[in-house]
């Protein structure tokens, strides 16, 4: 059984979530489960013995203990969407971990609080993937998509005894996917316990038909079911509470037999405080079902008060403001936590993403987890949630082509029922570059599925990521849709803009450009597909892919177009697969893309988007690092990624020139601050900022490292809740005697922790590393790791420690409280 700490956990983490009431009994299925590989026949009957089976917790993502290997899931294919003009072998295509195949999941189910009159649903966030769903040995549903999540009831499959076992099946396909997408029970699994009279899972919906300073109008729709469907005289009644926990409006309302089982309550918040990236602030529906006096089901429902047009000519506005989405698109993965969810991590990402001034998320290319929907409300994040990557046409073998005729609609009901109550989702996305755009009748599938979203949730809009400039306009492809979103087209939004009826287009894809953390290649120009020996890209940020751009060209169009509502980068962290350019290389197996790499750590490139994006902090950033033995009198450019409008570059105390930005015919001179002739010498670069009246701002420094000479340990946060689920991330860096970074140190580090918490898991961002993150050592890339430990169920210290031959050992201690909860 779940402790009360453990379903209080899983309360939170729901948006729409089961109030606290006798009536409604939730429990997260997240321990004690057994788990075994491969085919197994009988394994759904009760009676199998699982004693040898490994013990595992959920959310579990089976294969990225790896180890990694370049046959795992070997795709030999062109890939359209890449200009590739011949198919080639991808090694490392989704990531080289050992996800193919089946898995099997069993565990004893005890449904408390059950009996005559009640109902049971077992509620799935995702499971990845073809699940089937086995209780008592019988199968009481089915669902293929592994991003989305799912419901079965399972009243009439349960023992009058008690004695229940649940087992899942699970079956990840080869050449089902583009990118790493995990394996197994990697999203929580719920128990949902009511009275037969209840409301369902999702099944309450929430709007805000109109909002001004003085008040807003809410509106709550609520579904009930009832034993055959049948009419009862039912009573709701319903508070909402602003973010205080005070009750700020009220009502009660009977259920007419003409109603369909369906309650429509409309209510009055006074002077609401309005959700926006800037101030998430969010109210509370707390409803209570009654027939008679007898309490049914109580259900709450967290929401925003916020409005949102889309307008010709004058873009996207948010609460009556004009803006633009300062956006990332992110893949599932979690680096070295694979596909596993966690909300620490997800935190840590979010953190890293507000700091770096982003406000809104696309989630390519598929449904996200539930945890991360919630979080964008808290932490203020615009989402855009997105269906599905293939249509009707594959773009590899067994993708969810094989689905979509029997699926497509259910899977977006799905998405749609159970994210529309969140103030963060702002726009659906039905599709990413689908090869539809190209065929006839591509145009008849996008209006279905746009009609279909609109059917669920008639309050936003309608987008489609497309990549096919010139069939989307010629096939009525992209007219057909609400939002036009064009990937990787800068050169082109005036024609779009020209042709299209909307008024009003952006960019949903963006960038594409690749660069390795602290790796800076010689000469620096500008270069597209560019490949290296050892397997990297520059970190001078000039290097992208055929089919995009660097930042700054996308930038130019954002910042001249006003009716370009703003874009969409990819990404905002690497992710396991899809490693362009080195798409034909083993080891090469995650992404080089991201702003942040694949352990979370911020890339040069970072800092560029922090200069243009964060307003409410300054930003000053030099690169490249300043260790070029053998490089002395050699041209070695230097840049400075700012938000200060202009700076002046010192060598040892000899200046190399003021540059400012400006408009010019190369883009990055309007972004960047470059210096492309300074002459290496070991010492110190500094740079000087001055501010828009040309008064010094701000200086940074970056010194010539010497050798190796210890450890430096810098946590992420030093406070975490004792709850067995959070983290910290802890950045080792291997330092010189002066404390300066050593940009080469390839020192393996080890990691040991003891106290009040675990090793989880490790990461460098190398990624052409074949070394496990399960693990607690691995070597230093560009002179750091990061190491990841947990909290355990128990306060106390934590205690972590690096050690590195020839180097002085790094020790930091954390603590865990159940205050931090």
């Amino acid at each position: 059984m779940p402790t009360l700490k453990t379903l209080a956990a899983a309360l939170l983490l729901l948006a729409t979530r089961p109030a606290a009431a006798q009536a409604r009994h939730e429990y997260l299925l997240d321990t004690d489960w057994k788990f075994a590989k491969g085919e197994i026949p009988d394994a759904a009957n009760p009676t199998f013995q699982d004693a040898k089976w490994q013990t595992v917790s959920v959310p579990h993502d089976w294969a990225i203990a790896g180890p990694f290997d370049g046959n795992n899931d070997l795709q030999a294919v062109k890939i359209e969407q890449n200009n590739e003009a011949k198919a080639s072998l991808k090694a490392g295509r989704t990531g080289g971990l050992p996800f193919i195949g089946t898995g099997w999941y069993r565990r004893r189910l005890a449904v408390p609080q059950f009996g005559p009159g009640q109902r049971a649903v077992l509620l799935f966030d995702g499971a990845m993937s073809n699940a089937h769903v086995f209780v008592n040995g019988k199968e009481v549903g089915y669902w293929p998509y592994g991003y989305n999540s799912f419901s079965f009831d399972i009243t009439s499959f349960l023992s009058p005894d008690g004695n229940n076992t649940l087992a899942v099946r699970l079956q990840n396909q080869p050449e089902a996917s583009r990118w790493y997408p995990g394996a197994g029970l990697y999203r929580n699994v719920h128990l949902v316990v009511t009275d037969d009279v209840h409301i369902p899972v999702w099944g309450t919906y929430v709007t805000t038909p109109e909002i001004t300073a003085g008040l807003a109008k809410v509106r709550l729709k609520t579904k009930v079911e009832t034993p055959n469907g049948a009419f009862q005289p039912l009573r709701l009644q319903t508070e909402i509470r602003d973010a205080a926990g005070q009750v700020v409006a009220t009502t009660s309302t009977a259920l007419a037999a003409t109603d369909g089982l369906e309650f429509e309550q409309n209510l009055v918040v006074p002077q609401p405080k309005l959700w926006a990236p800037e101030t998430p602030v969010l109210y509370t529906a707390s409803s209570k079902l009654y027939a008679g006096d007898a309490l049914k089901d109580a259900y709450t429902t967290r929401f925003g008060i916020r409005s949102f047009k889309f307008e010709a000519n004058k873009g996207f506005s948010l609460n009556g403001q004009v803006r633009k989405f300062k956006g990332v698109c992110n893949h599932h993965d979690l680096g070295p936590l694979g596909a596993a969810v966690n909300t620490a991590a997800l935190r840590r990402q979010l953190t890293l993403l507000k700091n770096m001034g982003c406000d809104a998320i696309r989630t390519s290319h598929n449904m996200p987890a539930p945890e991360l929907v919630s979080l964008c409300d808290e932490m203020g994040f615009m989402l855009m949630v997105e269906a599905f990557d293939e249509w009707k046409t594959p773009k590899v073998k067994n993708g969810y082509s094989q689905y979509f005729d029997e699926w497509s609609e259910r899977d977006i009901v799905n998405m749609v029922h159970r994210d529309r109550n969140h103030p963060s989702v702002i726009m659906w996305s039905i599709g990413n570059e689908v090869p539809d755009q190209s065929t006839p009748g591509g145009n008849k599938i996008a209006k279905r599925l746009q009609d279909i979203c609109h059917r669920e949730d008639p309050t936003r809009l309608v987008m489609a990521g497309m990549d096919r400039f010139d069939d989307d306009l010629k096939n009525n492809f992209a007219s057909v849709l609400d939002v036009p979103g064009f990937n990787y087209k800068p050169h082109r939004y005036p024609e779009a803009y020209g042709k299209l009826p909307q008024g009003f287009l952006f960019g949903s894809e963006t960038a594409s450009t690749v660069s390795s953390r602290g790796v800076y290649k010689f000469p620096a120009v500008k270069a597209k597909d560019k490949k290296y020996a050892d397997q990297q890209s520059s970190s001078y940020d000039l290097e992208a892919c055929n089919w995009s751009q660097t930042p700054d060209e996308e930038f130019v169009a954002q910042d001249d177009l006003p009716y370009v509502m703003g874009e969409f980068v990819w990404t905002g962290f690497d992710y396991l697969g899809e490693p362009t350019p080195y798409d034909e290389q083993w080891p090469s197996h995650s992404s080089l893309f991201g702003m942040m790499d694949l352990a979370t750590m911020p890339k040069d490139r970072f800092y560029l988007y922090r200069a243009r994006w964060n307003t409410t902090a300054a930003t000053l950033h030099l690169l490249p690092h300043w260790t070029w033995p053998g490089r002395e009198g050699q041209p070695t450019p230097v840049f400075c990624y700012t938000s200060y409008p202009s700076a002046e570059l010192f060598v040892n105390g000899k200046s190399q020139g003021r540059q400012t930005k400006g408009p010019s015919d190369q883009p990055q001179t309007r972004y960047r601050l470059m210096w492309n002739d300074v002459k290496y010498a070991p010492g110190t670069l500094k740079v000087v900022a001055y501010d828009a009246q040309g008064k010094a701002a701000a200086t940074e420094e970056v010194h010539t490292a010497g050798k190796p000479h210890h450890i430096k340990l810098v946590a992420d946060h030093t406070s975490l809740a004792a709850d067995g689920q959070d983290l910290a991330y802890v950045t080792a860096r291997v330092e010189d005697a002066r404390g300066n970074l050593c940009p080469d140190a390839t020192n393996e580090l080890k990691f040991a922790v003891s106290g009040a918490g675990t090793f989880r898991a490790v990461g460098n961002g190398d990624p052409t590393s074949l070394e496990s993150f399960q693990k607690p050592q691995m070597k230093a890339f560009s002179g750091q790791v990061m190491a990841i430990v947990q909290a355990s169920n128990k306060a106390g210290a934590l205690r972590l420690k690096a050690t590195g031959t020839g180097l002085k050992s790094g020790e930091i201690e954390l603590k865990t409280s159940t205050a931090a909860q």
